[in-house]
């Protein structure tokens, strides 16, 4: 009996401790065509950003509509997280690029920082998700 009290007594702890849960509410503005999907890793860490997909925290694949795509993450836990996008007009999940590597299919990041050689760093993407909605807007290019 008291290992059942204990137990209710530290999972009631575990409760009130935890910080409450964000929401992230993603746009990405600026597609060309009213077709396709735009593809979104999320990620709450500098490492894999912004192209591993196994390391993300989450992997989207969102419908445009409207010449944009748009969703509400609810129950997002506070912290530092950046995103990547790509509009994979095409729908097969693989983002196009030239023979040096500059992606072909339009691509975005999150705070839209500007890109002189190459991807943003996990710095320059990132924003912070409290207990409120951030809004995350992100201009495809």
């Amino acid at each position: 009996m008291i290992q059942l009290i204990f137990a209710f007594f530290f999972s009631c702890l575990g409760l009130m401790t935890s910080a409450p849960a964000g929401k992230i509410h993603l746009i990405i503005q600026e597609t060309v065509v009213d077709h396709g999907h735009v593809q979104v890793l999320i990620f709450n860490q500098e490492e894999g950003f912004p192209s591993e997909i196994d390391k993300a925290w989450k992997r989207l694949s969102l419908p445009v509509e409207n010449k944009k795509a748009e969703i509400i993450i609810p129950d997002v836990e506070p912290g530092s997280y950046a995103v990547s996008v790509f509009h994979d007009e095409d729908m097969d999940g693989e983002i196009k690029t030239n023979a040096i590597g500059y992606p072909l299919d339009k691509f975005g990041f999150s705070n839209n920082p500007s890109l002189l050689f190459g991807a943003p760093s996990f710095s320059k993407a990132s924003f912070e998700v409290t207990d409120q909605e951030v809004k995350v807007k992100i201009k495809l290019r």
